[in-house]
């Protein structure tokens, strides 16, 4: 026998449940879009940090390349580097004395070196605080 007299009751019963879960699930995948959205800016802002530091490390590692091995400062190339870097080295300009050859053509430049790691710091840094700023787990899924 049937002890519910009426199975009306029961549907309605089941299909209240079935909305609430959906619900419930609904809420949860707005809350995951939204976090995963927030990690996409939070990941698109370090790469872009390590994207322009990494060019920078790169244009100066090539200007120092350049006044290391004696490069003619008249060659269009390296006119090029040496006017594109040149605004990244002003602060540190007149930092050290660099060592040269005896013909002065060659140019350890110490104060290169200096900003290189300077600016690598400064990158790091900044990618440190985009990873405080997301919160504890940066990398997590």
């Amino acid at each position: 026998m049937n002890e519910n007299p009426n199975p009306y009751d029961d549907d309605l019963r089941r299909q209240e449940l079935i909305n609430q879960r959906d619900a419930q699930r609904l809420r949860q995948e707005t809350q995951q879009l939204k976090a995963a959205q927030r990690r996409a800016k939070f990941a698109w802002a370090r790469n872009t940090i390590a994207l322009l530091v990494g060019s920078l490390e790169i244009l100066l590692g090539i200007r120092f390349f350049l006044r290391s091995t004696g490069a003619n400062p008249e060659n269009p190339f390296a006119q090029f580097i040496f006017k594109l870097s040149e605004p990244f080295m002003a602060p540190f300009a007149t930092l050290f004395v660099s060592p040269t050859d005896a013909t002065a053509t060659r140019i350890f430049d110490v104060n290169l070196l200096i900003a290189m790691v300077v600016y690598a710091l400064l990158g790091a840094i900044a990618i440190a605080i985009v990873n405080y700023l997301q919160g504890q787990t940066p990398y997590s899924r």
